[in-house]
């Protein structure tokens, strides 16, 4: 068994032969795999110091380590294993089967139905993105260091410390730190950009800083005869005349368009001449030949598009904000839970910066600011439930999120980490994004806020590109408005997900269970424990409380003048067999409740009791039902089908709909099921079992709709 947190990752991601490469983010480990297929997820996503596994399109994966990923992509990267690193896919040319039969195929074919094998309808996409991510990931450390001492700056300001940040050569000082990360940030981002397109990077940085230099800006001085400038919306445009053709000249300091599209046509320059010129002298030549031909482009086309097309989205934008601030400061926090899974959050963030290097201030950030606190309050709502229910786990993995959250702004240990293994928490999650912008919405227009050159903004803006954080609440013009409206949005999401949990019943049941297990398993040395062990583990859907007894039932939430419910009744046609047979070692363990199985003879699953339905998978494949007496009924369609993501599912009810027996939950096609490799056993359970007098499965017997399958006394 592997010893090191890194070793048990290679090992669970398929061995490192089944690597082709490895990169990291600011919290992700991204590996593009051989075969994806051979990857152990389950025990990655339970693996300790993992937050979580996420698969991307073709054959790439992502594993969630955190703040600490650089270290772990050290630590893998210095593993023994790893310098067979990328061996799998050698033998997979040899026609072991990774990509399919090989055998008789020249190189040149295997090759081809390799890379055949990793196209995707989106793969286009996602490399765009990957460029977008690699181009700013390496200075999103710088960004933070230079938002943070803003927002010092600020707390110095607004306490009365010093008066501005040019009263004193001190202040000076201290504000060149900040201004030069943001002023040298197109050389930065030419240079990551560069090296993400296998170019030399310090061709790309030195092409971005030609037109940075003193002598580049002395174009716009009107001394020059050639030099022309006009005032146009607001800003002073200037044109020159360069080697008999004209040059509109702009400021790039602070730009990030400018440098990405110079990048893109970089690349293709750079390593089309490496084809045509001998590598005895590419050295001199190929650095040479582009700077000149690229640095033409870049000052006469690439430049003035990028800075237009960045001029004209930070318009868009800033005309909806002005003009419709309520559909803008909810549609931004609604928005990014969905784009930052994706990496599609990367273009707005380009935006925030162009904002700021063209108007002076940014307005997108307040409002992503509440989507931010948002994620972190449905976290701190799966922490104090994780420390209820005693979650070792769980409490582990929120608790670090929730302080990569809240001190660095970092919302992916969360996301990759709890978000998307629960998707019920979305539901949380979005009703708080839209309480948050409603808030800033309502606030920033009834507070309106002045920018430095006197311009009247209806909503929150800052000057600093800042990772929403609590030590970044400074940076930010009208900070109070600012801090209501995340306060609000992290309040609803921490009650909605303390008052309505983030699991269903099925998965809750199935964490109570593996609580119990652990649980057991620290108590197996200590006889005094034993006894309460054993009534822990088979009681793991209660909620006692420590030195509750066995005699001491729970109570039930019921009605008092409902009906009594006496029997469960089959939700279809089919044989009824006992849960230990039925195939799933969760509900043969009795941890969901006492219950039955049914091989079904047909297609439609009807409800088993009368009641309301408090859990509707959105796959179709589970249904959980209360009656008005506090019976609590879980249906589960066959075993594992949560991988057909709904497909042969035709639901028919929706959450929270009340309904009678014997009404048409869901018509399943069983034969697509059997096909996709699943069984079609059914499984219902009475999962507060314990607190009735007796369930009886009535097990071994063909039935029909609405026969009774488990008696029960209360």
């Amino acid at each position: 068994m592997a010893e090191s947190t890194a070793a048990q990752i290679i090992d669970a991601i398929g061995g490192a032969g089944n690597v082709k490469s490895l990169t990291h983010c600011a919290t992700r480990l991204r590996f593009e795999l051989v075969d994806a297929n051979k990857v152990d997820q389950n025990a990655l996503e339970h693996m300790k110091g993992v937050l979580g596994a996420v698969p991307q399109s073709g054959d790439r994966y992502q594993v969630v380590i955190g703040g600490g990923v650089a270290d772990m992509y050290q630590q893998i990267m210095h593993l023994p294993e790893m310098a067979q690193m990328g061996t799998g896919a050698a033998s997979a040319a040899k026609g072991d089967g990774t990509f399919g039969d090989t055998t008789g195929l020249s190189d040149a074919e295997v090759k081809a139905q390799a890379r055949q094998k990793t196209k995707g309808k989106s793969k286009w996409m996602d490399s765009f993105f990957e460029f977008l991510s690699d181009s700013f990931r390496p200075i999103l450390g710088v960004l933070l260091g230079a938002s943070l001492i803003i927002a010092i700056l600020n707390v110095c300001i607004a306490c009365g410390w010093i008066q501005s940040e040019t009263d004193s050569p001190t202040t000076v000082f201290i504000q060149a730190l900040y201004k030069g990360v943001f002023y040298f940030l197109p050389i930065m981002i030419a240079f990551n950009a560069s090296k993400k397109l296998k170019v030399d990077p310090w061709v790309g940085g030195a092409i971005m800083g030609a037109l940075m230099t003193p002598s580049f800006m002395s174009l716009m001085d009107t001394k020059w005869a050639e030099t022309h400038c006009a005032q146009v919306m607001g800003n002073t445009q200037c044109t020159t005349t360069v080697l008999n053709l004209p040059m509109q000249l702009n400021d790039y300091s602070g730009n990030v368009f400018v440098p990405l599209l110079m990048a893109a046509v970089l690349g293709l320059v750079y390593n089309g001449l490496k084809k045509i010129i001998p590598a005895s002298v590419q050295m001199v030549f190929v650095p040479f030949i582009s700077i000149i031909i690229v640095g033409a482009l870049t000052a006469f086309i690439i430049g003035p598009i990028g800075v237009w097309a960045g001029n004209g989205l930070g318009m868009g934008l800033s005309w909806m904000n002005t003009h419709a601030p309520f559909i803008f400061a909810i549609i931004i926090p609604i928005l990014y839970p969905f784009l930052v899974p994706l990496g599609l959050h990367w273009p707005l963030n380009a935006l925030m910066l162009m904002n700021i290097q063209t108007m002076g201030y940014d307005f997108i950030q307040g409002p992503m600011g509440t989507w931010n606190f948002a994620c972190f309050g449905t976290t701190a709502g799966v922490l104090i439930l994780s420390i209820r229910d005693h979650d070792k786990e769980m409490r582990q993995t929120s608790a670090g999120a929730l302080a990569a959250g809240l001190l660095g702004g970092v919302s992916e240990p969360s996301l990759y980490g709890i978000h998307l293994r629960f998707k019920l928490i979305y539901r949380r999650l979005i009703i708080a994004c839209a309480a948050g912008g409603l808030t800033i919405a309502i606030l920033g227009w009834l507070f309106p806020s002045t920018t430095d050159s006197g311009e009247v903004v209806h909503g929150v803006t800052t000057t600093a590109f800042a990772f929403t954080s609590l030590l970044t609440i400074p940076v930010f013009n009208q900070m109070w408005v600012y801090a209501v409206s995340i306060a609000v949005a992290f309040v609803v999401a921490m009650l909605l997900v303390v008052f309505l949990d983030y699991r269903t019943p099925e998965q809750k049941a199935e964490v109570m269970a593996r609580i119990a297990a652990a649980d057991a398993e620290a108590a197996a040395e200590t006889p005094e424990t034993r006894e309460a062990v054993d009534y822990a583990e088979t009681h793991v859907d209660d909620n006692l409380l420590p030195g509750d007894k066995p005699m001491d039932k729970p109570e039930m939430d019921a009605d008092p003048n409902a009906a009594v419910t006496s029997a469960v009744f089959a939700p279809m046609n089919g044989h009824v067999i006992a849960l230990a047979d039925c195939g799933d070692p969760v509900f043969a363990s009795g941890a969901l409740g006492a219950g039955v199985g049914i091989v079904p003879a047909d297609s439609e699953v009807v409800a088993p009791v009368s009641g309301v339905l408090q859990t509707v998978a959105e796959t179709g494949h589970a249904f959980g039902l209360k009656t008005d007496d506090g019976v609590e009924v879980l249906v589960h369609v066959g075993i594992d089908t949560v991988k057909m993501q709904g497909k042969g599912f035709d639901v028919h009810v929706k959450e929270g709909q009340r309904v009678a027996a014997g009404d048409s939950l869901v018509t399943v096609d069983f034969k697509a099921v059997q096909e996709a490799g699943y069984s079609t056993t059914t499984l219902m359970t009475v999962l507060n079992s314990l607190a009735l007098a007796s369930v009886e499965p009535i097990a071994a017997q063909d039935v029909k709709k609405g026969d009774e399958v488990i008696a029960i006394k209360h």
